[in-house]
Parts: structure tokens; C-alpha cells; sequence
């Protein structure tokens, strides 16, 4: 089994949120995957299925962000989940919208989510870091993570989520290099190869 796990932060207030995306992409890959309803357990919210043989859970921590690892740990635990069987999906402020670059253990980047998870469990685990894009002023990063995507922001959002979703399976294989050509391939076939950037420090 491998886990999946999405960060973001409960209920309907934070639910459009930048910092939200992790959530987002599980979301997104339930639904179109066909996986089983989301259960209450872990302090979080469970859903389990199969991408491509490969049985999946799929965790949204409910403890908020900075708490997350809790949860995480949990999961892992009760399924004797290592690290190399865990990703983390998540918003990094240090991509430009719509990039996607996967990694496996490094720094956190001052990433409240990834600090608990790290915490609790160590560093080894995949991270699938989704760019939101950073506001181009550290005092700002709070407010902009915790607002919701602006509207002109919905195309490449929406193209990107279908398309984690559509090629999790490669994820859960193990293909990262194909997973993430493929989501930049998509995104490109919809022209948001470089879609404008809300703020001014964005990098790949």
C-alpha cells in the first residue's frame, strides 16, 4: 500500500485556499479514480482505492496545517507505511503557478505541513510540490497563502488537478519523471505553460 497524503487546512473557510491545493489534488484523484467514500479516522480524512493495481490511501490530515504530522503518523503506523511508500502533495511558494517538481527529502522551505510531518516520521518521504507562486514579499506570504486562487487563476488550476488525477497511477509506480512530463505536457496542450504570476519572486 502507499499512501498519499494531501495538506490543507479543514473546513469550508480555508477549502478554496492556496494552501489548500494538497487537498485539492486528493480530491480530484478520488474522484476520478473511483475511490471509496472519505472516512473520519486518523484525525483526518481517508479514502482507499487502486491506481493501476497499486492499492492507494489517500489522507487529508484534519489537525490544520502546522499539526499535520500527527495525523500522518498515524495512518503510516496503523498500515506500516515507510517513507518510501509515502508522498506528500502540497503548495510551494518557491515554483511559479502551475509548475510541479517532485523531490524526495531536502528542506522543508519554512513549510508549516512538512515541519510536522518531518517531525514526527523523518525527512525521506516524496514530496510532489505543486507552485502556487509567492507574493514577492515575505510579510505578505501569510495573507496570500491563506486567500483563495483569484478567478483568472481557475484555467491553469483546473488543468492541473485533472491532470494529477488522470496520471496518479504513475505516481503510485514509482514513474515520477513521467508524471511530471506529463502534467507539464498538459498543462502546455492548454497554454498554461506560463500563466501570468501573481507575484514576483517566482522561480522553477
Amino acid at each position: 500500500m502507499i499512501l498519499l497524503v494531501g495538506l490543507g487546512n479543514p473546513g469550508s473557510r480555508y477549502a478554496g485556499n492556496r494552501h489548500n491545493i494538497g487537498f485539492m489534488a486528493l480530491d480530484r484523484i478520488a474522484s476520478r479514480q473511483g475511490f471509496g467514500p472519505w472516512r473520519s479516522r486518523f484525525q483526518g480524512l481517508t479514502a482507499e482505492g487502486s491506481l493501476d493495481g497499486v492499492k492507494t490511501l489517500l489522507l487529508k490530515p484534519n489537525t490544520f496545517m502546522n499539526l499535520s504530522g500527527q495525523s500522518v503518523a498515524e495512518a503510516a503506523r496503523f498500515f506500516k507505511i515507510g517513507l518510501s511508500d509515502m508522498v506528500v502533495l502540497h503548495d510551494e511558494l518557491d515554483l511559479a503557478p502551475a509548475k510541479l517538481r517532485i523531490k524526495t527529502g531536502g528542506g522543508n522551505a519554512g513549510h508549516n505541513g512538512l515541519r510536522s510531518i518531518t517531525a514526527h516520521l523523518g525527512n525521506d518521504y516524496k514530496r510532489v510540490r505543486l507552485g502556487i507562486g509567492h507574493p514577492g514579499d515575505k510579510a505578505m506570504v501569510s495573507p496570500y497563502v491563506l486567500n483563495d486562487f483569484a478567478k483568472a487563476e481557475e484555467g491553469w488550476l483546473e488543468t492541473l488537478l485533472d491532470a494529477i488525477a488522470d496520471n496518479a497511477a504513475l505516481l503510485a509506480k514509482g514513474e515520477d519523471a513521467k508524471f511530471q512530463n506529463t502534467i507539464h505536457l498538459a498543462l502546455e496542450a492548454k497554454g498554461f505553460a506560463n500563466p501570468k504570476r501573481p507575484g514576483k519572486r517566482d522561480t522553477e
